[in-house]
């Protein structure tokens, strides 16, 4: 079993993760962070990758229900002893709920009945579901942003401004850990918001790319992309 020295290390050979949405790309490839996570004892290493499995967008479709996700939340969080983490997992967790609740709103839903999404406010949100932010202004400044960039239809904004939540979830319950198993933890968790953002990032590049190439071969009906004419 690795001792608190192991753990000191891993920690200082990971390079900075404080420049999110600036990087172009995460600060190390995701094969180098995986090796150098194999310095995690075997209990540590099945931890994080729960926690990974749970709170990674990508693991979810994109039609899950929020009942199944929030299954798995609770059942990781009757295993964690550690209260950072377990801060971070019912903070993201919230955060889902209430882009749940957004979107089921948007989408003609009627309010939840009985128990569904996560968190202190759930009920709070059913009883005001009407009010744009739900009345969570307060404990959820966000949500006003968020709505806003539902509404316009903004995917990218909205991933964004999401993920710019994530991260600031991760820096308040991180301020403690500099070099334990929850340090480690928080590295890896901003990591992934650091590929998640270059992944949609490049996603929709491309697809602004095509966009344009169709719109400009308009005006060419007879010109063929391999450079040829019909």
């Amino acid at each position: 079993m690795p001792g608190p020295d192991a753990y000191i290390a891993l920690v200082s050979s990971l390079p900075s993760s404080e420049r999110l949405f600036v990087a172009k790309q995460p600060p190390l490839s995701e094969l180098r962070l995986r090796k150098r996570l194999t310095a995690l004892d075997e209990d540590d290493a099945n931890t994080l990758q729960r926690i990974e499995n749970v709170l990674d967008w990508a693991s979810y479709d994109a039609r899950a229900d929020i009942s199944d996700v929030v299954k798995r939340a609770r059942s990781l969080l009757r295993d964690l002893p550690q209260p950072s983490l377990r801060a971070i997992v019912a903070d993201r967790m919230e955060l889902r709920t209430a882009i749940a609740a957004l979107r089921m709103r948007r989408d003609g839903i009627s309010p939840p009945a009985g128990p569904w999404g996560f968190g202190k406010w759930t009920g709070h949100i059913v009883s005001n579901w009407s009010d744009p932010t739900f009345r969570l202004d307060a404990p959820m400044p966000w949500l006003r942003e968020a709505v806003k960039l539902l509404e316009a239809d903004d995917a990218l904004g909205l991933e964004r401004h999401l993920l710019e939540v994530a991260f600031r979830q991760l820096q308040r319950n991180g301020g403690m850990h500099h070099f334990d198993f929850e340090a480690v933890v928080i590295y890896v968790l901003k990591w992934n918001l650091f590929d998640r953002w270059a992944a949609s990032d490049a996603q929709a590049a491309a697809r602004r790319f095509a966009q344009l190439s169709d719109d400009a071969l308009q005006d060419f009906p007879d010109l063929m992309l391999e450079g040829g004419t019909g």
